[in-house]
């Protein structure tokens, strides 16, 4: 998830902690961590633009891996799409079973989108990190930001803008919860199938 350099809060979709922090520590994510300071002498990755961005290579649930690890791209970050076109990459990633890069692709539609739709766009982020944590085995984490997008989505259930089917990603959160909610402590029923549990954004 994309950070204010030093901060634990994805600027964007709202889900606290690094995705580098949480895999490495098993913390939840509705708990906010203190950041981790970098390794003394280590200079910190950065991006074309000189902007702070972790360089490490990560797994298809944006886990990173250790540097020279072959891994999974990341998304690039501020394409223009269209809503259609946001819709159809996020869909292909979350069927791929790769909910972490479609909250990357979900984000920047949040950037772009006008005011009366940035929550809708948020919401349907959240969607992607929660099932991104339950698929790392993190229910309670998964949990949080399901219930948190879906409660953001809501109040477009009338109009279902570009036909995103928010009934269906309503009951699909209320179904996925209950079964995050089955494992004892929030953890021990083990991760879910990414690809198999990805819900459908669009209405057929």
């Amino acid at each position: 998830m994309r950070e204010r350099p030093g901060s634990t809060v994805c600027d964007h979709c709202g889900a606290e902690q690094d995705a580098e922090q949480d895999a490495a520590t098993g913390t939840d994510t509705g708990a906010a961590a203190e950041p981790r300071p970098a390794a003394p002498g280590r200079h910190r990755d950065r991006d074309e633009q000189g902007r702070a961005r972790n360089a490490r290579p990560r797994d298809g649930l944006g886990r990173p891996l250790p540097y020279g690890s072959e891994g999974v791209a990341r998304q690039p970050e501020g394409v223009a799409r269209t809503p259609e076109a946001s819709l159809s990459e996020a869909q292909r990633l979350l069927d791929a079973g790769m909910p972490f890069h479609a909250h990357e692709v979900l984000e920047d539609a949040w950037k772009a989108a006008p005011e009366a739709e940035r929550e809708l766009w948020r919401g349907l982020a959240q969607l992607a990190v929660g099932l991104t944590h339950a698929a790392r085995g993190n229910a309670t984490g998964g949990t949080a930001l399901l219930v948190r997008g879906a409660a953001g989505i809501a109040p477009y259930a009338a109009t279902a803008p570009y036909g995103i089917d928010v009934g269906g990603l309503t009951a699909w959160v209320r179904e996925l919860t209950d079964r995050l909610g089955d494992a004892p402590s929030g953890r021990a029923g083990g991760p879910v199938p990414a690809a198999g549990t990805a819900p459908r954004l669009r209405r057929p």
